[in-house]
């Protein structure tokens, strides 16, 4: 997701780190072409509990997708190497700006369709969550949304949430860096044993007490919150590239841990979203990433990966390729994979396979993109795609 070299202190390049990235990549192309399943737009139609289920399958499936692309960061740049300044220039520079640009031209969106005479329903076909206010198409509107760019993303570019997270990360990772570097093998493990915990604790906000933990209406800062969170999947990423899991292991362990994730996820999804009143913490409870169920899934994927040994050029140059044009593929997709499923509707492409059809077609005409965008800015296009 974002543009990271593969180069370490020995030059080596790791082909099954590309990999790791290219099943991360479609698999975020793919879950954000289920929106449209799991929040249909508009009038329900006959067959409206088949989309629902297959948007739940697909949706529960994919959601390792966002916690490998975490473990690639820990994976590559941890612990973090050279001077902080220089690390926080090179890494935030090359997602700000393009960050900047893509979410100005998807909040002008709406009100660009206005300007051209289409229909407010073109903005809920390429943006389900959009909502009435984004389908005025009005100047306002977009307007308002991109000057709120500095405290969130708006309904219209809602993958934007990661960069505000991958940000974070990057002015985080030095910090925590400078831990991971002294710390031991077993200092690392009950690192990860007390996130694992903290893993359990949207759970145990719902279902049990809003509160752990000395955490109170006056304090959300719990005994374990220091572990919580996304650093988890840094350092799991730095750990597991350092330990070889062998094929006994990845089929006899791996197998069973994504099995019961998935079933977790899927079960659990479909159990809050029977509730025609849940909220919208609730609707996504079970779909967090950083949730016991999620990691049971995405670690077997990590591993896995590990195991792929690839030796055909033109595949290594494709994965290598996309290493670099990552980023803006990110950037670029959400414009492609609603009108990716609107497509395949047209084409009356199989309800259980609209998904993967969105998904493909909105990666492969991204890559295309960003790869064009990349020779026409040349030196320039870091700022465009990262």
């Amino acid at each position: 997701m974002e543009q990271v070299s593969l180069r370490v202190a020995k030059k080596e390049h790791y082909v099954w780190l590309d990999v790791v990235r290219f099943l991360a990549m479609f698999m975020v192309v793919c879950c954000h072409s289920s929106d449209p399943f799991n929040f249909y737009a508009g009038e329900p139609p006959v067959n409206i509990g088949e989309i629902k289920f297959w948007g739940a399958v697909y949706g529960s499936f994919l959601r390792p997708c966002v916690p490998l692309f975490v473990m690639i960061t820990g994976a590559l740049l941890l612990p973090v190497r050279g001077e902080t300044s220089v690390f926080y220039k090179k890494r935030i520079s090359r997602v700000f700006w393009p960050f900047l640009l893509w979410s100005v031209l998807y909040n002008m969106f709406p009100y660009i369709t206005g300007v051209l005479g289409c229909t407010p329903d073109v903005v809920l076909d390429v943006f389900p969550y959009s909502g009435e206010e984004a389908m005025r198409q009005s100047l306002d509107v977009s307007l308002s949304y991109i000057c709120q760019l500095p405290l969130n993303f708006s309904l219209i570019d809602v993958h934007m949430w990661y960069i505000y997270l991958l940000i974070g990360m990057y002015l985080y990772m030095p910090i925590f860096s400078a831990w991971v570097e002294k710390a031991s093998e077993k200092a690392k493990l009950w690192f990860l044993v007390a996130w694992g915990i903290t893993l359990f604790i949207p759970y145990y906000r719902t279902f049990v007490d809003p509160y752990i933990w000395g955490a109170c209406s006056w304090n959300e800062f719990y005994m374990l919150y220091n572990f919580a969170g996304f650093n988890g999947y840094l350092l799991l990423g730095h750990y597991l590239r350092h330990h070889e899991w062998s094929w006994k292991k990845v089929l006899g362990l791996g197998i069973p841990l994504f099995a019961i994730g998935f079933w977790v996820t899927y079960t659990g999804f479909r159990y809050m979203t029977s509730d025609p009143d849940c909220t919208p913490e609730e609707y996504e409870l079970f779909f967090y990433y950083c949730s016991p169920n999620v990691v049971m899934m995405t670690i077997p994927l990590f591993a896995l990966a590990k195991k792929v040994h690839i030796t055909n050029v033109r595949i290594q140059k494709a994965l290598a390729n996309l290493t670099v044009c990552g980023f803006g593929v990110y950037m670029v997709h959400y414009f492609f994979t609603g009108p990716g499923v609107v497509l395949a509707r047209y084409l009356n492409v199989p309800v259980s396979l609209q998904i993967l059809f969105s998904a493909i077609f909105a990666f492969f005409i991204s890559w295309l993109i960003v790869n064009v965008l990349r020779k026409i800015f040349g030196r320039y296009a870091r700022y465009v795609v990262g």
